[in-house]
């Protein structure tokens, strides 16, 4: 039978009942046992309060052990997830929210007085809170705990094994999950994974980074925590709000074994100091490049520093190691090295850029103009037959792919993707605003300093903060003319990225 996301979490849990699967962000333990009949409980709540298979429900809660219970109780119920951060602009939480129609709203109590209008506007929705009510919470609002079928002083281990609970609802190659990726603000896009395909990419990841019993992973990373669960590890999360500098005690004090971390926060990791027991640091969401690997390799001797390469369609992709990395840039070799593709992946390159397929990518994006959406898996399977990256490479003799530019627009910052189409219409819109171009220019961690160019009036601070959320830029300018180029003479984004890099 093929891996399952829900499955494999929930045969896991049943192999590992009285080990520790979650450590909350205050340290405190959940066992395996207790996730299992917490995930089962919501599952069995939300079908009894009439949940369908292919229901989209929009997911705004914290990562905790109820997020993940709840996550993986809808995808167990044959729910689709689309996650929505409470944290983005009105207007792409506006959009995303009219594009998904969703049927159920899962969310933190504080969501609501901090996304705002969004998710009030919601039509004909269940809604379930975490935590108490709040001004702002619709009053309609069920708790999560009126959801789950879970009696409360019941113990997590009473519940019977039983591997027919571990069968989640509906097809398991139809949507599970959506995620946002680029777009604009009018027609955003979205991202939808199956559970096959999730389950997939735990096999995969796992088969290279085997996650097993004893090992503690402290990571916010879904993709990371649950094949770190899936292997009987423990999955340590940290508190919201968390600081890199703090993140050497943090791991001591959990006895952590492994831990995730971004370029950007490298150099500030290394200056808290990290723990002599340390075995594995991976790293991603932005380029990896090899100083910040030199100096976490001078405070980590012992550990294994693994770069990871993924897109939203497809994560992960390739895996590197920090010396192949630097053997690669020593070497004189052109380009970042990408690493060895992961069991299962197959890349090719067409017109210099590099594309991918594999057994856990996406079955295909959701609201491209098909009102069938992801009803219609077999489309959506065909569309993303083949994952474009938007990334420029090539691949070595041996297999290993390199990465030599970036076609596409995205800008990354620490570990968010930031994607200039969301954002620059809703700029020019403003009184006073001609033209607006949003573009990251690179900064010696790897990271992207991001900058607002506009011609003509720059917006006010709040009107951005409205606009942008935590996608916000670092700095505004504000130019006579942006730069043009070519036959049409549109805003050329890359002589803007270039004049600004060279100030």
């Amino acid at each position: 039978m093929p891996a399952d996301l829900a499955r494999t979490v929930l045969e896991a849990c049943a192999r590992h009942p009285d080990r520790v699967a979650l450590l909350d962000g205050l340290g405190r333990p959940v066992r395996f046992s207790a996730l299992r009949s917490r995930v089962l409980a919501v599952a069995a709540g939300l079908r009894t309060r009439g949940l369908e298979p292919g229901d989209r429900v929009l997911f705004a809660v914290p990562p905790s052990p109820t997020s993940l219970a709840l996550a993986l109780g809808v995808v167990t119920a044959g729910g689709v997830l689309a996650f929505a951060d409470p944290r983005a602009g009105e207007a792409v939480l506006t959009a995303r929210a009219a594009l998904l129609a969703p049927r159920w709203a899962i969310a933190a109590s504080p969501v609501h007085a901090l996304a705002g209008r969004p998710w009030r506007r919601l039509g004909d929705v269940t809604h379930v809170r975490v935590g108490p009510w709040l001004p702002g919470v619709p009053r309609t609002s069920v708790s999560w705990r009126g959801v789950s079928c879970q009696r409360r002083g019941v113990a997590d281990t009473e519940r019977p094994y039983s591997s027919v609970d571990h069968e989640a609802y509906g097809d398991h190659d139809a949507p599970a999950l959506i995620i946002p990726t680029s777009g604009t603000t009018a027609a955003p896009r979205l991202v939808v994974h199956s559970r096959a395909g999730l389950g997939a990419g735990l096999a995969a990841f796992a088969a290279r980074v085997p996650f097993g019993p004893g090992d503690v992973v402290h990571t916010d990373q879904l993709m990371i925590g649950l094949p770190a669960l899936a292997g009987g590890a423990t999955w340590s999360l940290p508190a919201l709000g968390a600081r890199a500098s703090r993140l050497g005690r943090v791991l001591r004090r959990r006895g952590a074994t492994h831990t995730f971390c971004v370029p950007a926060d490298v150099e500030t990791v290394v200056r808290g100091g990290l723990p002599p027991g340390l075995r594995g640091v991976l790293l991603g969401a932005a380029p990896v490049l090899p100083g910040p690997l030199r100096r976490l390799r001078a405070a980590a001797p012992d550990a294994e520093l693994l770069a990871i390469y993924g897109m939203t369609e497809l994560a992960p992709a390739c895996l590197a190691t920090a010396e192949e990395k630097i053997a690669h840039t020593d070497g004189g070799a052109e380009g970042d090295l990408l690493g060895t593709p992961l069991p299962g992946v197959d890349v090719r390159v067409v017109d210099d850029e590099l594309r991918f397929r594999a057994p856990h990518q996406a079955v295909g994006y959701y609201g491209t103009g098909d009102e069938s959406g992801v009803a219609d898996t077999q489309r959506l399977r065909r569309r993303a037959a083949d994952i474009a990256s938007g990334d420029l490479g090539r691949v070595l003799d041996d297999g290993r792919v390199v990465l030599t530019g970036r076609r596409k627009d995205m800008i990354i910052r620490g570990d968010r993707n930031i994607y200039p189409g969301l954002y620059e219409a809703a700029v020019t819109d403003l009184p006073g605003v001609r033209e607006a171009l949003l573009v990251g220019v690179p900064t010696p961690a790897g990271d992207e300093h991001v900058v607002l160019a506009v011609a003509g009036t720059a917006p006010s601070a709040a009107t951005v903060r409205r606009l942008f959320g935590v996608d916000a830029p670092d700095e505004v300018v504000v130019l006579d003319e942006l730069p043009r180029g070519g036959r049409s003479r549109k805003p050329d984004r890359a002589a803007l990225r270039d004049r600004l890099t060279r100030r």
